[in-house]
């Protein structure tokens, strides 16, 4: 269970919805509707529904297990930092993650193109997240020569 707060500096700027969810209606016939801020109802135009909707949010994504004397006892399953790095920014924007542990919001970030900005208070902890984040630009270096 990990709350997941998402902070910003004015107004969401950015918001990439992730949509995965099947959708019960799909394919079929849907009138939509708009609720207008003096509370009437718009009637908008009919569409045809698509395969899959908006997450809700609440995810089901389970922690991956490491092994070896240099890991973190609790690490952050990639696919939850990925996702929240895909909805909540875009490329070469920054994520900040002030509880680094093990790097793996600096790791996705740097797989998805974005820059991290990382704090830890454990040493032993920085040092692993260190090495996780740079094995990545290298991988990603030697990819372009």
């Amino acid at each position: 269970f990990e709350y997941m707060f998402i902070l910003t500096k004015g107004k969401i700027k950015t918001f990439n919805p992730i949509k995965d969810k099947p959708n019960k209606h799909s394919g079929k016939l849907i009138h939509k509707t708009k609720r207008l801020e003096d509370g009437s109802i718009k009637k908008g135009t009919p569409y045809i529904s698509s395969e899959y909707g908006q997450r809700y949010n609440i995810w089901d994504i389970f922690p991956q297990r490491q092994k070896g004397k240099d890991c973190h006892p609790a690490p952050f399953p990639e696919q939850l930092a990925q996702d929240h790095i895909l909805s909540w920014s875009n490329e070469n924007d920054t994520v900040l993650d002030p509880f680094m542990g093990s790097g793996t919001t600096g790791k996705m970030a740097k797989l998805l193109n974005r820059n991290f900005i990382g704090i830890e208070i454990s040493e032993e902890y920085f040092e692993i997240a260190k090495k996780r984040i740079e094995s990545v630009t290298a991988v990603q270096t030697a990819l372009e020569v």
